[in-house]
Parts: C-alpha cells; sequence; structure tokens
C-alpha cells in the first residue's frame, strides 16, 4: 500500500487551494510494516515520494493505547462489514469542515477514487 503516498501527495497538491489537506498519521500495528522512528518514516516518505503533506508522529490506532482522534473517528464511521477497527494501514477518512465524518475508505481504495469524489464536498 506504500505506493499511495504518491497518490496521496497528488491528491493534496491538487485540492489544497480548495481547503482539502491530507494529513499522514503512520502506525506500525499492521504487520509491523513502519518500525521507524519519525524522522525516518517522514524521511522515507518524502524522499521516496515526495510527501508534502503534514505527517505526524506515529500513533496506535486500534486497542487499548488508541489515540483519541482515531477513537472518534472510528465510533464515527464503520468499515464496510460494519466493524470498526482499522484493518490496515492506509484506511483513509474524508471530514469536513465542521469535523465531522463524511466517508471511511478501506485501504485499497486509492486516492485517485477519492479524488472523484471530493468535487461534491470542497467549498470551493
Amino acid at each position: 500500500m506504500t505506493p499511495q503516498y504518491a497518490g496521496l501527495r497528488t491528491l493534496h497538491e491538487s485540492n489544497k487551494n480548495n481547503g482539502f489537506t491530507v494529513l499522514g498519521f503512520p502506525c506500525n500495528q499492521f504487520g509491523a510494516q513502519e518500525p521507524g522512528t519519525n524522522a525516518e518514516i517522514l524521511e522515507f516518505a518524502q524522499s521516496k515520494y515526495d510527501v508534502a503533506f503534514p505527517m505526524f508522529a506515529k500513533i496506535e490506532v486500534n486497542g487499548d493505547g488508541a489515540c483519541d482522534l482515531y477513537n472518534f473517528l472510528k465510533a464515527e464511521k464503520a468499515d464496510e462489514e460494519g466493524k470498526a477497527d482499522i484493518a490496515w494501514n492506509f484506511t483513509k477518512f474524508l471530514i469536513d469542515g465542521t469535523g465531522s465524518v463524511i466517508a471511511r475508505y478501506g485501504p485499497k481504495t486509492t486516492p485517485q477514487e477519492i479524488a472523484d469524489q471530493l468535487p461534491d464536498h470542497l467549498a470551493g
């Protein structure tokens, strides 16, 4: 799923002037796929995929250590099977300008598929 960084970069760059921002939250709870430090993860995303959107510190998204943000997101929008827990990295949420969760996308949903839906949600 890591190549989605490039699509997320494009999604961010193409829509940032319309009030849209991609926010990245690395997590190592899925097959230990992000074992590096925060600095190493950021350097990788920037050097390999030219990521320019905000990348935050590594977090947990499931279990007792899940951060408050993801507890909120999961409570607002379950996945396609009705499950709250995040199944894998690159699960994506679309949030409107008031903080309401509009949509939740599974890891295999591409940034381009999300881009196709954005005109219905963007203010500009």
